[in-house]
């Protein structure tokens, strides 16, 4: 028997769909963070079920020969890179094979995966991060990110995945808070003012975003903080604030005061100019969103006098970069806002065969295949959730002749995968995982089905 609080060495032999290590005790299997495969671990165990145990590292008695020293201090602390400390090479082989478990083993399908596509410099890629705030029990101010499965906010100066102008202006927006004596948010008694700093970067035109998400009407001294941000940081372009007075963990509110520039900033994909918001879904590693749109693009095949849905289109990134490859796109999109961003960048880009429609893709889908809207092509980007299946149901009727499955879930995109095959009318042609997300288990999969013949 595998007892909690007891110590056990065990062999790390796998991976699991969250990066963690897993092993064999006495036939049990037994969840290990941080464990790498050929790790041999001295561990903890921290909790013991019948059907599994999980172990917490007590000493490495022999390390896998792709652990790395991560670079990050916080590493061991912080809940973001949990694969840091694996080599590169080897985190892409990890994606790919748990794309391939996940669509054989959910989805049972006899799939191809082809090798994930990766970053040359897998750091400092990300265009958008959260900084949930808080003061400590000794008043202390803490910014940076949750420890792991916790709300308690692990401290940091700078992060290897963020853009480093973080930095720089998180360094003066602390000044401000201790200088102005700026209350923080106590997620226990709901009081205080300052709750999170969110921070937007456009990738190829260097424009910046800084918003503030207040648990107030307004913030003080805020001319100040605007003076010193101004001043130090080069191309910022907009500075927000946020409000949102809800007792909850939700992290923006509705309403957006705009205290200096514009209430957005401009990135660019494929040609394409882009107005990003504060609350804009926008994929956060932009290089490597140029990679995932030219394989859509590819997987497409496009011929010119196509018909082309986009679900889940957003502030219409696909919908546009595909746009100038075919006759006409209907994007959905269930965020008013974002809707609003869609037909504001359809604009700015002068395209006029593009048609963006407020409403659940699953409601909006049947609309148009009331309508005879017959698509050539059906693109699906979902959320982690995936589809619902009224969605995928009406895919079906429609018989487009190609559904290209963009995912950043591969559990949810075998699932859904798994409806649109069962029928026989559709097998999944290609598999491609792309890294999004390096140095974290994430990974963002694009799918190419086709129809088979009537």
């Amino acid at each position: 028997m595998v007892k909690k609080d007891e110590n056990y060495e065990a062999e790390i032999i796998n991976l699991g769909s969250e990066g963690q290590g897993i092993g064999k005790l006495d036939g049990l299997t037994v969840f290990v963070e941080g464990g790498l495969i050929g790790d041999i671990l001295n561990i903890k165990i921290t909790r013991a079920k019948k059907k599994y145990c999980i172990g917490r590292i007590n000493k490495i008695v022999k390390a896998s020969p792709n652990r790395i020293n991560p670079a990050c201090k916080v590493f061991s602390k912080c809940g973001g890179c949990n694969l840091q400390n694996l080599h590169y090479r080897e985190q892409l082989i990890y994606k790919r094979n748990k794309v391939y478990d996940d669509l054989t083993r959910i989805g049972k399908l006899d799939v191809d995966v082809f090798d994930t596509i990766g970053m040359e410099k897998p750091l400092h890629y990300r265009n958008k991060a959260q900084f949930p705030v808080q003061s400590d029990i000794n008043n202390n101010l803490k910014i940076g990110f949750y420890r792991k499965r916790s709300h308690d906010v692990v401290d940091i100066n700078d992060c290897i995945i963020q853009n480093k102008l973080n930095k720089d202006i998180l360094e003066i927006i602390r000044k401000f808070i201790k200088d102005n004596k700026i209350e923080i948010y106590d997620e226990n008694t709901s009081k205080g003012t300052l709750r999170h700093i969110v921070t937007r970067f456009g990738h190829n035109t260097n424009e910046v975003m800084v918003c503030l998400v207040i648990n107030a009407d307004t913030l003080p001294h805020k001319e100040k903080l605007v003076k010193s941000l101004t001043e130090k940081i080069k191309n910022i372009k907009s500075i927000v604030l946020n409000v949102n007075k809800k007792d909850s963990s939700v992290v923006y509110g509705e309403k957006i005061i705009t205290i200096y520039g514009n209430d957005f900033i401009t990135d660019t994909i494929n040609e394409c100019k882009f107005k990003i918001s504060p609350l804009s879904f926008y994929q956060v590693n932009s290089s490597q969103t140029k990679v995932l749109y030219d394989k859509v693009i590819e997987f497409a095949d496009f011929k010119g006098d196509e018909t082309v849905i986009d679900a889940f289109c957003g502030i219409g990134t696909i919908s546009l970069c595909v746009s100038k490859y075919v006759k006409k796109v209907y994007g959905i999109e269930m965020i008013k806002d974002a809707i609003k961003n869609a037909n504001d960048n359809k604009k700015i880009n002068n395209i006029d065969n593009v048609e963006f429609i407020l409403g659940t893709s699953e409601d909006v889908a049947l609309n148009l295949f009331n309508k005879k809207i017959a698509p050539d092509i059906f693109i699906v980007d979902p959320p982690r959730k995936g589809c619902e299946e009224t969605l995928l149901q009406t895919i079906l009727k429609m018989l487009p002749e190609k559904i290209i499955y963009v995912s950043c879930d591969p559990a949810t995109l075998a699932r859904d995968l798994k409806i649109l095959c069962d029928g026989g009318n559709y097998e999944v042609k290609k598999v491609q995982p792309v890294d999004c997300f390096c140095q974290t288990y994430h990974v963002e999969t694009i799918c190419l089905l086709s129809r088979k013949p009537l």
